[in-house]
């Protein structure tokens, strides 16, 4: 005989008839904050972070203006928070391409591919990123400045474990670190903006970086 939860009407061991977990508030804050993110995101495509508006970013989101304090203090809060998400996944970038050994060619190779792959995978971020950096004095703007510095001074203590950089003094490494960065975002930018898509212009476009890389790489193993 079939037997029923006592003042359910169900019967026990009836998955279908099991109610569903309930949303937490926290879980439903924590989405509400996401997708105001994901909404801004969306609106920056083709514009600076500074002319994008919290009514834009609230009816993309599909909330009301006001609800949009519970989440954040203010416009440039939100833009920070953004770039955050945008630097980790350039740190995670880096990450992947670190332990390659120190064969010039190799590296040069694996940092190229793997920029390929998480420009791809994120291209909002960096287009965001790269137009951020050249932004006005707004706070995120400068942020960006900041944030690209301190990751160009990560990737400096890194090139000082090849054999021909560890006697360079630091600002010289800092140099080349700004050089390798800034060819990098270059090419971000190259892989996004690049019209007509195809197998074969990304394949071009890598290529020539391989080629700015290797060039920045042997010039820096003959500076005196």
């Amino acid at each position: 005989m079939t037997q029923v939860a006592p003042g359910t009407g169900r019967k026990i061991g009836d998955v279908s008839a099991e109610s569903v977990k309930p949303v937490s508030r926290q879980e439903r804050k924590q989405r509400t904050r996401q997708a105001l993110l994901d909404a801004a995101l969306a609106q920056l495509a083709d514009r600076p972070f500074a002319v994008l508006s919290l009514r834009e970013v609230t009816k993309q989101a599909d909330i009301v203006p006001t609800a949009f304090y519970r989440h954040f203090t203010s416009m440039d809060e939100l833009g920070l928070v953004l770039l955050g998400e945008s630097m980790d996944v350039l740190r995670r970038m880096l990450d992947a391409a670190r332990d390659t050994g120190t064969d010039f060619d190799r590296v040069v190779h694996t940092v190229v591919r793997t920029l390929h792959e998480y420009t791809r995978a994120h291209e909002a971020h960096f287009r965001f990123l790269t137009r951020e950096r050249h932004g006005g004095g707004g706070a995120v703007p400068q942020a960006a400045r900041t944030e690209l510095r301190m990751f160009a001074g990560d990737l400096a203590v890194d090139l000082a474990r090849f054999d021909c950089l560890r006697r360079w003094r630091t600002e010289d490494l800092r140099m080349l670190a700004d050089m390798i960065v800034t060819m990098l975002l270059s090419t971000a930018v190259e892989l996004i903006e690049t019209v007509p898509r195809s197998a074969e212009s990304d394949e071009r476009i890598l290529a020539t970086a391989e080629n700015r890389l290797k060039l920045i790489a042997r010039g820096a193993a003959h500076w005196t």
